[in-house]
């Protein structure tokens, strides 16, 4: 599970070399499922609790300012979000959830390092039923499931509020 990291990080820096920028694709969110798909339902859940261990802490200003967050209400842990669109147009989505909450604080990485980076375009094209389709239906309820869908659809009304500003 641990090499998950590494091709990821592997494949970022080979196309940082070849662009000078990072590569804006869906490919780290078909990278996720194809490496929850390849495993049993019981590893499965070690590799959501990995993801768990690997939010991105809040930047400073948001540490300041939890007030910016929204609650995504549909998480059954209390769960808070923000997206930004840089200047260059690279997508954000900063996240926290409890670390007492794995399951909800997995989902959330899983889509804060998935969509980092994206193009507007991109993230608005992730399908709504992503989180269905990682293969964790049998490992984690429904309303679970349910929580990370919210989540990235939270993240893309954020996201159209910001493009209509």
């Amino acid at each position: 599970m641990g090499q998950r990291r590494g091709r990821a990080d592997r494949g970022r820096q080979r196309a940082r070399n070849c662009t000078g920028a990072a590569p804006v694709s869906t490919d780290l969110l078909n990278e996720i499922r194809e490496d929850f798909l390849a495993l049993e339902q019981k590893d499965r859940l070690l590799l959501l609790l990995e993801f768990a261990n690997e939010l991105p802490e809040l930047p400073q200003k948001f540490q300041d300012h939890p007030d910016l967050l929204e609650r995504v209400i549909e998480c059954q842990s209390p769960v808070f979000i923000f997206v930004e669109v840089d200047a260059d147009g690279a997508f954000h989505l900063h996240a926290t959830a409890p670390r007492e909450s794995p399951t909800t604080r997995g989902f959330a990485s899983i889509l804060a390092q998935g969509l980092d980076g994206l193009s507007a375009e991109e993230v608005l094209a992730v399908p709504d039923d992503y989180s269905q389709s990682i293969g964790l239906s049998e490992a984690v309820s429904p309303l679970r499931l349910r929580g990370m869908s919210a989540m990235l659809g939270r993240a893309k009304r954020q996201l159209r509020d910001r493009l209509a500003a």
